[in-house]
């Protein structure tokens, strides 16, 4: 008769929290008090985890912001390439995404401010992973504008002279000087006036 075996038990014991939800609430707090204002009791009780729940999960507190960030970047990015899909006409994406842009920069929202903006100016010159991570962003953004931009040259939306890269960095350090602007409550009437003004000199 053949000898009976133990079941295996699996190893390690299993994690009992959603961590994309953990994620989520603890980008609420870094963003709203920034990296150095926020305490490990801070992120412990808005992500309901332990302290060696979140140290197994995330390594330490700058582990997990490094996570909130790829979250927050790849949001971003996904949303962008949403709005600029090729199937669709790309003048009317690019008024999308800046639509979005005048949105998020005007309001409660626009006080708020940008995830990325303010991790750039509080971190990204001493932490070379958080930098990495802004580079990476920017420059996505980036050529996903400039893409766009050469299809509208392509299908002849462009004015003469307009240039899809030079256009794209104006455009980037446009939509991001407003995520900074924002931060003092600007109008959004007038950023409205600004988009609008921008794009009619991009189209023919």
């Amino acid at each position: 008769m053949p000898q009976q075996t133990e079941p295996r038990m699996p190893r390690g014991r299993p994690r009992e929290f959603d961590t994309d939800a953990a994620i989520e609430r603890a980008m609420g707090v870094f963003w709203s008090c920034g990296y150095h204002g926020t305490s490990l009791p801070d992120l412990l009780e808005a992500t309901k985890l332990s302290r060696g729940s979140l140290y197994a999960a995330f390594g330490d507190k700058h582990g997990l912001f490094l996570c909130t960030l790829d979250r927050y970047i790849d949001d971003a990015l996904a949303r962008l390439d949403t709005e600029l899909d090729p199937r669709k006409d790309t003048l009317a994406g690019l008024r999308t995404c800046l639509a979005g842009y005048v949105d998020r920069t005007s309001g409660i929202a626009g006080k708020r401010g940008c995830l990325v903006v303010a991790t750039a100016m509080e971190l990204a010159a001493h932490d070379t992973e958080v930098e990495q991570r802004i580079r990476r962003f920017f420059k996505g953004m980036e050529a996903r504008l400039a893409k766009a931009l050469a299809r509208a040259q392509a299908a002849g939306q462009l004015a003469d002279g307009v240039e899809p890269a030079t256009a794209a960095r104006l455009l980037l350090c446009l939509v991001e000087g407003m995520r900074v602007v924002g931060k003092t409550g600007t109008d959004r009437t007038l950023s409205q006036a600004v988009v609008q003004t921008l794009i009619d000199r991009f189209a023919k």
